[in-house]
């Protein structure tokens, strides 16, 4: 897992608790930002359709939902990519010429 506010890798075995923070920075790790299923693009932020939406993206929270990330969340950066472009890109890298 990637921590949201540090870029700090940590070792998580399975889904953090919701008392879990980053040992280097201690932001919670159980927060939106470092799911994998944030999107600030989607509804609530969020494309799990059935998720309850959470005020403090940044906070630790309750949702069932929460998916570890295993990237560097960008909250202001590009949106993530679909499986069609990722399926798209690693078949373009397939043919490039070096």
């Amino acid at each position: 897992m990637i921590c949201h506010r540090c870029k700090a890798e940590i070792a998580v075995n399975g889904r953090p608790m919701r008392s879990d923070v980053c040992i280097s920075c201690g932001s919670d790790l159980k927060a939106c930002l470092n799911c994998n299923l944030y999107d600030q693009f989607s509804p609530n932020q969020c494309r799990e359709p059935y998720s309850d939406p959470v005020r403090d993206k940044e906070k630790a929270n309750f949702c069932d939902f929460f998916q570890p990330n295993q990237k560097r969340n960008d909250p202001f950066g590009s949106p993530p990519k679909s499986k069609a472009d990722q399926a798209r890109e690693a078949f373009n890298n397939l043919f490039k010429k070096s």
